[in-house]
């Protein structure tokens, strides 16, 4: 089963050093990470998101592949890349895997504009040595699907690591 962990920065450049942390953790196995989403609050209150994977383009390259392969069959690869490009575009688009979109989006809803929040789907990790290792970051858990005695070990992992720089 996988873990929801999602944590509020200040500002996208420090959600996206953490997310950069943790992928670094994933090379070395610490982490085993499904999705990472970075959702910012613009200044106008809109919600932004920076995914991990652009099923978009993930899509197009896939779909111009396909097509290619089809349009060599009936003669025709040029139109069958373009065909292909097109329907994997407009696939990967509409596809969403790991944490959904809307979710994501309505729990960003309650941050401050310009504020970040990094939204992680682990699928198991080596808990001590990550928190080492994202804990100077700082930052206010959100929302976990943790169990209570681990959710609190991060909350208070972060909250020192906010309450040092005002010491």
């Amino acid at each position: 089963m996988s873990d929801l962990v999602a944590i509020v920065y200040p500002n996208e450049a420090k959600a996206e050093e953490v997310r950069e942390r943790l992928l670094k953790l994933q090379k070395e196995y610490l982490i085993t990470i499904s999705d990472a989403v970075i959702a910012v609050k613009t200044e106008s209150g809109g919600i932004k998101l920076n995914q991990l994977v652009n099923t978009t383009a993930t899509g197009a390259i896939t779909g111009s592949f396909w097509g290619l392969l089809v349009g060599v069959l009936f003669l025709n690869p040029i139109l069958g890349v373009a065909v292909g490009a097109a329907s994997g575009a407009i696939g990967g688009a509409l596809s969403d895997f790991g944490i959904n979109d809307s979710f994501v989006k309505e729990l960003s809803a309650s941050l401050q504009p310009g504020n970040a929040a990094l939204f992680v789907l682990i699928k198991n990790m080596t808990a001590d040595k990550v928190l080492n290792e994202i804990k100077d970051a700082g930052g206010v858990v959100l929302k976990t699907s943790l169990d209570e005695t681990k959710e609190k070990i991060l909350r208070d992992a972060l909250a020192k690591a906010a309450e040092r720089p005002a010491a």
